[in-house]
């Protein structure tokens, strides 16, 4: 038997009444619940949690005619429960439970000859449905579909695309000032200080694959250790990443530029709150990690953070670079999503097993960006379902984005690559959230931003005859002049 999940509509008593939807748990195989309110059956809720109702000499005659009845889990099964309230006349059937809400156990065939609906509820929630709505309440069950698009899907768009076209547009700058610095020594010495990029290679791209391969293995095995190590990395990470992307806003600003000295250094004041702030908000973002209602927010910020710095740090020194750690990438996501089912034991792909966290650990890695589902269904009611987006679908193909626009500003080329590979990858995000859509399972992002970002950005390239310096990369930006 398969469990679903339905919503319990309560109303109080009162002119006009106030109502609350709970969390039910189902099985469609018994009795389907209808999609709307249109159809539902109402009734008045008699609440029994004194009894576990295993016999019908534990209720008087006649109290359950035509009513919706509300007993404890107890010992026996939800079938003899189901049989005992239809005898006595009972509408609909509701099981408190006082532990989780997990699957009913009996068999279909057993409840042929059953025709009420019987739900699984939490016992909390009919404590909080009469300190809420008073004494005399009616309730229907009904179970409205999970909408196929879901508004959410467009937030996480905005901040991906978002994220890319600010990070390549951040990268450029940085090349720009570079470029300036090498006309003059002083500025270049000046400018070399302050540099933190880190140049891949197609070796060192070849390593860093390998790297998160022999890390996703490990994750999968050992999740329940090494999930606070990743969980400590990224606070640490994101700390230093957000630090990064505000202090380049801060510098902007004219005023408040006071010093202390300090290890025979010149700090700016601002720049020491700045500091604490960012730190703070990964130590809050750490001990409220898991309060769904609002940690997402700041896991968020935190993310676009680390991706944008990200981005903007490491630099991809030419097309060929970046074909070569897109297309692993692409096959590493490809093989741990629809590969490895077959490798498995129970037949589950180890990169959405590390994703949800093995064996339903309640720790859940902070890769990824999350978004709440904004459509209303029973999903929401029950738990809060997430939108999601792994961080590496926003920096790999960034790091393309962030190349064409170095190679713009090395080439003078009117941003033409930048913005074109950005489009590219826009268009690659909504071709994946049409595919999430049709085929109702996660996909692999990478799978159509790689070949859409790439695919632009050869053909912006050949069609401006360019292809070879778009190939061979920053060679070509030591006969650059301002």
């Amino acid at each position: 038997v398969t469990a679903d999940e339905g919503i319990l509509r309560a109303f109080g008593s009162g002119e006009p009444p106030a109502t609350k939807d709970y969390c039910i748990i189902y099985s469609s195989n018994w009795i389907p619940l209808p999609k709307s309110l249109d159809n539902a059956t109402f009734g008045t809720l008699e609440n029994l949690t004194s009894t576990v109702l295993c016999s019908s000499s534990e209720v008087p005659p006649g109290l359950m005619k035509d009513k919706a009845v509300v007993v404890m889990r107890g010992n026996c099964t939800f079938l003899e429960k189901a049989r005992i309230a239809q005898s006595l006349g009972a509408k609909m059937l509701l099981i408190a439970s006082k532990t989780r809400l997990s699957p009913f156990s009996d068999n279909k065939t057993d409840f042929e000859d059953v025709t009420l609906p019987v739900a699984l509820i939490r016992y909390n929630d009919i404590v909080d449905m009469q300190l809420t709505l008073g004494n005399e309440v009616n309730v229907t069950l009904y179970s409205p579909p999970v909408p196929e698009f879901d508004c959410s899907m467009v937030v996480i768009f905005l901040i991906a695309v978002f994220t890319v076209a600010l990070g390549g547009y951040w990268s450029g700058v940085a090349e720009l000032e570079n470029l300036k610095a090498i006309a003059s020594p002083e500025e270049r010495e000046t400018r070399q200080k302050k540099e933190e990029n880190v140049t891949f290679t197609p070796v060192t791209v070849i390593l860093f694959v390998v790297i998160c391969c022999v890390m996703l293995v490990l994750l999968y095995f050992f999740y329940k250790w090494l999930v606070y190590v990743i969980i400590s990395v990224f606070c640490l990470a994101s700390a230093m990443s957000l630090y990064n992307c505000l202090a380049a806003l801060v510098g902007e600003i004219p005023f408040g530029q006071c010093r202390i000295a300090c290890c025979n250094k010149n700090i700016e004041v601002r720049l020491i709150f700045l500091a604490v702030f960012c730190v703070a908000a990964a130590v809050v973002w750490a001990v409220f990690r898991n309060e769904d209602r609002w940690a997402w927010i700041l896991q968020d910020i935190l993310g676009v953070a680390f991706c944008l710095n990200f981005i903007k740090t490491l630099k991809m020194p030419n097309f060929k670079s970046c074909v070569i750690l897109l297309g692993l990438l692409l096959l590493y996501d490809v093989f741990f999503v629809f590969i490895t089912p077959f490798i498995t034991k129970n037949g589950a792909s180890i990169m959405v097993e590390v994703a949800a966290g093995p064996f339903g650990n309640s720790e859940k890695l902070p890769v990824v960006i999350r978004v709440p589902r904004l459509e209303y269904s029973a999903a929401t009611v029950c738990d809060m379902p997430f939108s999601l987006l792994g961080f590496g679908d926003i920096i790999v193909p960034g790091l393309l984005v962030a190349y064409c626009r170095r190679f713009d500003v090395q080439t003078r080329s009117s941003s033409v690559y930048y913005i074109s590979c950005t489009i590219a990858y826009a268009v690659g995000m909504v071709l994946t959230f049409i595919v999430l859509a049709l085929m109702k399972m996660g996909q692999p992002a990478l799978l159509y931003l790689v070949p859409c970002t790439l695919i632009t950005s050869s053909l912006v390239a050949w069609r401006h005859k360019e292809m070879k310096k778009f190939w061979k990369g920053s060679s070509y930006q030591v006969g650059w002049r301002p």
